[in-house]
């Protein structure tokens, strides 16, 4: 066999993938094996066959951030130093969508930057500001921006900057938050670069309906990765007795129920219900946040089981 070259998947489409080496230069490649598992930010190993390659082998993975539902199971990205969740203003995000993707990170041991567009926009920011005060309570990092407004200003940019420098980011959010905004404003070369991959991989399709690498600096230190929006985000490759500890507010207060088996939900003496308030308290739980809570856990108990 000839010897393996190391690279980095930058783009995938069906059985097609982009890889970078470390000199920069991409190449296709194609997955050894009928099954392919090759996602974005994977470390891989593969060998030149014609004008192509072919990976021949996947190295071990810091952490896979993924959804998963009752059909299908959907990987983002691999080898993540932290997730920017894009919320805005306006439209009103969703607080069960915002409080799964923090769940998924969390379970994979990866950071978290909560990032609120849309500044300028009143009293839509303020209102969207106050719902995200239990997310900083419980320790999220949240930054305030505005990337372009009617008079061509924006706000908070810099200070985003600073938190992405030598990390490798996934930008998640739904559709209409202005995630493509955000990764064109932080990378000018972007809409070129997605049509030379869509190009590259013949998908035909130039819109985000795939996970794309993007380099913020000449180094190659900081790194971008853009995903689909999404209106849902399964979490049924998570266990409900789980739940808890993934979920940092209700994580603080466990340790002092009654019972060892607590499920947080009607047991007499639960920790966790008595910090159930909407005060700020350090250790306070917010009622809405609660309710995601028995929710996810009633949703993720009558999961279909294989």
């Amino acid at each position: 066999m000839a010897d393996l070259l190391p690279g980095l998947v930058v783009a995938a489409h069906g059985r097609h993938c982009l890889v970078e080496s470390p000199d920069g230069e991409r190449r296709i490649c194609h997955p050894r094996g009928k099954k392919s598992a090759v996602v974005v930010g994977d470390a891989v190993q593969w060998q030149i066959t014609g004008d192509e390659g072919s990976i021949e082998r996947v190295d071990e993975r810091r952490n896979l951030f993924y959804r998963q539902d009752e059909m299908r199971t959907k990987s983002f990205a691999a080898n993540l130093d932290q997730v920017l969740v894009l919320v805005a203003a306006d439209p009103e995000f969703s607080e069960s969508q915002l409080a799964r993707a923090l769940i998924a990170a969390q379970a994979e041991r990866i950071d978290v930057l909560i990032v609120l567009n849309k500044s300028d926009l009143q009293p839509a920011f303020d209102r969207a500001w106050a719902r995200l005060a239990p997310y900083r309570r419980m320790g999220c990092t949240v930054l305030p921006l505005r990337l372009k407004s009617a008079d061509g200003s924006e706000a908070g940019v810099n200070a985003l900057l600073d938190r992405l420098m030598g990390q490798r980011t996934l930008v998640l959010g739904p559709s209409g938050v202005g995630k493509s905004t955000l990764v064109n404003r932080l990378v000018p070369e972007a809409r070129a670069q997605t049509g030379e991959i869509s190009r590259a991989l013949n998908s035909g399709k130039h819109t985000t309906t795939s996970t794309t690498w993007y380099w913020v600096d000449p180094a190659r230190t900081t790194a971008l990765i853009d995903s689909p929006g999404f209106q849902e985000f399964g979490l049924n490759h998570i266990e409900p007795m789980q739940l808890a500890q993934l979920m940092p507010d209700l994580n603080a207060t466990l340790g002092e129920c009654r019972f060892y088996n607590c499920t947080h939900l009607h047991e007499p003496g639960c920790a966790v219900v008595a910090h159930v308030h909407n005060g700020d308290a350090p250790l306070a739980i917010s009622e809405n946040r609660y309710r995601i809570y028995r929710e996810l856990f009633e949703e993720l108990s009558n999961k279909r089981r294989y």
